[in-house]
């Protein structure tokens, strides 16, 4: 749990300069993919639908643009929040969410050693 937070840590502050790991939806009226994308991980989340969230995350996700990288690090800061009794009953694991960070970084091209 302490290394996902490291990891989710690292790529906020580092790689995205937030201070805060929450995706932030367009304060504006012109409602982005990201934001689609947020609501429908947020619904897939709250309905115990992870493996099916985490498969949307990988379909949809745009290595060329880092709001992506933004949502997926609110994506697995949300799952490393869950307890284990939830995420075992969704049928995930703290090492998947390792795992899935580290594949995102990778899609973004970021080293972590």
């Amino acid at each position: 749990m302490r290394q996902i937070e490291n990891l989710v840590n690292f790529l906020t502050t580092v790689v995205l300069n937030k201070k805060s790991t929450s995706y932030e939806v367009s304060k504006d009226n012109i409602i982005s993919e990201t934001d689609i994308l947020y609501k429908q991980l947020t619904d897939l989340i709250n309905s115990k639908k992870i493996n099916e969230a985490e498969n949307l995350l990988f379909d949809k996700i745009d290595k060329n643009n880092k709001r992506y990288l933004e949502l997926a690090v609110d994506f697995y800061a949300r799952l490393n929040g869950l307890d284990d009794n939830t995420l075992e009953n969704s049928g995930f694991t703290r090492k998947e969410i390792e795992d899935g960070l580290m594949d995102v970084a990778d899609i973004f091209g970021v080293s972590i050693i």
